[in-house]
């Protein structure tokens, strides 16, 4: 019987590979010496080629937002994202722990809090009902200063007058117990918010404003220390799940790997990204430790509102402290 031409291909698709290409959705641009994330993907990326894997880069919104990304992650027509953590947040809200305020000193502390809180398992038994797991959060850069475009920043007096750029409610919690106010801005609107008015500042790495080309209208820049930003990478769960023990093997040692690279490039960045900023014009406020502590002090109402549960706060502060 001979077969048609329509049936031999879906044959020959049967009898593919269970990987003929991971895409990797990035989060900016590919960017060694100033993007975390970027090292995280191109180390990823080259691990699996190394094991024999065909890799294709996928440039920032090419392949849609933040929620268009995760229906594709949850589909499978996505294998790899670097994502906004607020993806993982429509799932599991928990995980804006890793936002809270000061909850980390630095990526080796999150580590070993994120490690000791087992919190991927947590996290990833309520991702499977989309199709999706959470394998890494990756840090983009430093720890996040106080970005401004006019008033530099040394204690949150000073932040009085400013209106600033948030994330979500959890920012803007953060801002009211500072003594200033935020609003909610989506990034792409961001640029035209700082340059218009409409905010004076945002909260980000060092090497964000360099980046996206910020450096003529952002003036200063206080390293503050508030949190990790970071992004979190999502594979789609039927994808991991489709490989084989050889290919699921080599996928979580690229892991392992990205990993490393992305730690190594954060303990080589943290003076670099001010460094950076000078060189572009920009005015560094290099807080003292008494000065980060001010912050932190103020940052506690965060921790006592009814954004997230006060048990969900009482384990990652338990996590924190009993991993310092």
């Amino acid at each position: 019987m001979k077969l048609t031409s329509l049936t031999l291909a879906a044959l020959m698709a049967m009898a593919a590979p269970a990987i003929a290409e991971v895409k990797i959705a990035l989060d900016g641009k590919p960017d060694l010496e100033q993007s975390g994330s970027y090292n995280w993907a191109h180390a990823f990326g080259n691990a699996l080629k190394d094991a024999g894997m065909e890799v294709r880069e996928m440039p920032r919104d090419s392949v849609g937002n933040e929620a268009e990304k995760f229906d594709q992650i949850s589909t499978g027509l996505l294998e790899v994202s670097l994502s906004d953590v607020r993806a993982i947040a429509q799932i599991d809200p928990f995980v804006y722990g890793v936002r809270l305020p000061y909850i980390f000193d630095d990526a080796a502390h999150m580590d070993r809090a994120l490690a000791a809180g087992k919190v991927f398992d947590r996290l990833n038994e309520k991702l499977a009902a989309q199709d999706a797991m959470v394998v890494a959060f990756v840090p983009i850069g430093p720890s996040s200063g106080i970005i401004t475009t006019t008033k530099a920043v040394r204690a949150p007096a000073d932040m009085a007058d400013l209106r600033m750029r948030a994330l979500d409610d959890a920012q803007i919690a953060m801002y009211q117990a500072w003594g200033s106010t935020g609003t909610v801005v989506p990034w792409g609107e961001v640029p035209a918010g700082l340059q218009t008015g409409v905010i004076d500042g945002y909260l980000n790495s060092p090497f964000v404003p360099v980046i996206f080309g910020q450096t003529d209208f952002v003036r200063n820049f206080s390293d503050a220390g508030v949190i990790i930003p970071m992004r979190a990478i999502l594979f789609s769960k039927g994808w991991y799940d489709g490989l084989s023990d050889d290919e699921r093997a080599a996928v979580d040692a690229a892991v392992a790997t990205a990993d490393a690279a992305n730690r190594a490039w954060l303990a080589e960045a943290s003076e670099s990204g001010l460094t950076a900023l000078e060189e572009k014009g920009v005015t560094v406020q290099r807080l003292t430790a008494e000065e980060r502590a001010v912050f932190r002090a103020a940052s506690k109402p965060v921790y006592e509102s009814d954004l997230m549960p006060a048990e969900d706060v009482k384990i990652w502060t338990d996590l924190s402290d009993s991993n310092r």
